[in-house]
């Protein structure tokens, strides 16, 4: 898969969709399928256009929700369903005051884009103003899957972030399709969980605030482990979320590893401890909590 973070000059045409992407839930996933059936089916490539940042976070930068995932993990689904092209293209001023013509003729003249697959509320160009009629009348294809349900409600970003807030990792799973996963590359930290008896591997995480914290039964690749995800208030806190992951039974060596932390269920809060000792004791309940869970 070919990544672009500007609309490059396409060599050949392509079946395209066009979102943020958060979370792909889904109904993300119809919409991807469809791209990917319909480019084969003409033999032509396959493209996705998403934004970094957020628009809400552009927008409205402390009222935007939290991200169900990252950009990387996003483009590591993309490239797994094996899409031809991802355009990354960076959400500011200049990019939301793009006239509706100005980005059809993008779309048609520079990423040769003959047929677009969007969900039913698909906007674009400044303020909203165009929408399907306007790139029917362009020429360009339009193909609407419509929109998937999960128990009579439609399946949204919005609906996983609430899903993760309250810890509902059944109810997660069954709108994306399969488990929670945060993903990241493992760093040396403060070691100060070592010296309490629980060595940890630090997670350093692709996005800043995932919608959800505590202390959760994980898997760690193939490893059970039990996991905080939180502020550290117990060692005077810090700003940015930072995840934890206690390993049973492990002993290599993964400084520097790509890994995926994958969620199954809640143990509690993360909460400040008065002393050390007391932290350490409930570490220890906590991982035979999780051993309990997992049935080790």
């Amino acid at each position: 898969m070919r990544i672009y973070r500007h609309f490059e000059q396409a060599r050949s045409p392509c079946i395209a969709t066009i979102g943020n992407y958060d979370g792909i839930h889904l109904g993300h996933q119809s919409l991807i399928n469809h791209v990917i059936s319909e480019s084969r089916a003409k033999n032509l490539e396959s493209a996705v256009i998403t934004f970094e940042p957020h628009p809400k976070e552009f927008f409205q930068p402390k009222a935007a929700p939290k991200r169900v995932i990252s950009l990387r993990e996003k483009l590591e689904f993309f490239h797994s369903h094996k899409l031809d092209r991802a355009y990354v293209i960076r959400f500011d001023e200049n990019f939301s005051n793009l006239e509706g013509n100005d980005f059809i003729e993008i779309l048609k003249n520079k990423l040769l884009v003959e047929g677009l697959v969007v969900g039913d509320d698909f906007r674009f160009g400044k303020k909203r103003q165009f929408g399907i009629n306007e790139l029917k009348q362009f020429g360009i294809q339009v193909t609407q899957p419509g929109t998937i349900f999960l128990n009579d409600e439609r399946i949204s970003s919005s609906r996983v972030r609430d899903a993760l807030q309250d810890a509902d990792f059944h109810q997660v799973e069954s709108l994306l399709g399969r488990p929670y996963v945060i993903a990241g590359r493992v760093i040396h930290g403060e070691k100060k969980a070592r010296l309490l008896g629980y060595p940890t591997a630090n997670v350093h995480m692709f996005h800043k605030s995932p919608p959800l914290t505590g202390v959760f039964a994980v898997k760690l690749d193939s490893f059970f482990g039990v996991a905080n995800l939180g502020l550290k208030p117990t060692f005077g806190g810090v700003k940015n979320l930072v995840l934890e992951v206690h390993l049973f039974d492990f002993d290599k060596n993964i400084y520097g590893k790509h890994v995926h932390v994958t969620f199954f269920k809640k143990i509690r809060d993360e909460k400040k401890f008065s002393t050390t000792n007391e932290l350490s004791s409930q570490i220890a309940s906590d991982v035979n909590d999780v051993k309990q869970f997992f049935k080790l």
